[in-house]
């Protein structure tokens, strides 16, 4: 049965965390939706990679920088970045 919505379907799957802790969901929207980081500054749900700066989670470079009260031009996102 899934923890977010109660769904109680057949192909429910099991999501073990690094902690130990065993969460069950019907779909891999309820998963995010309990599991997924939230960015720190626009407060939009992480499901990408996101940025982390010193424990602090963001969606992206751009929000990394402009919370960031220290060099924030070291923070770099390369996906999707063209090379040369």
């Amino acid at each position: 049965m899934c923890e977010v919505c109660g769904n109680d379907y057949w192909l429910s799957f099991e999501v073990r965390t690094i902690t130990g802790d065993v969460h069950t969901f019907d779909s891999f929207e309820c998963a995010i939706s309990k599991l997924a980081p939230i960015c720190e500054h626009c407060r939009c749900t992480i499901v990408g990679h996101g940025v982390e700066v010193a424990g602090r989670f963001f969606c992206c470079a751009h929000c990394a920088r402009t919370a960031d009260s220290t060099d924030g031009a070291q923070i770099r996102d390369t996906a999707g970045v063209r090379p040369g």
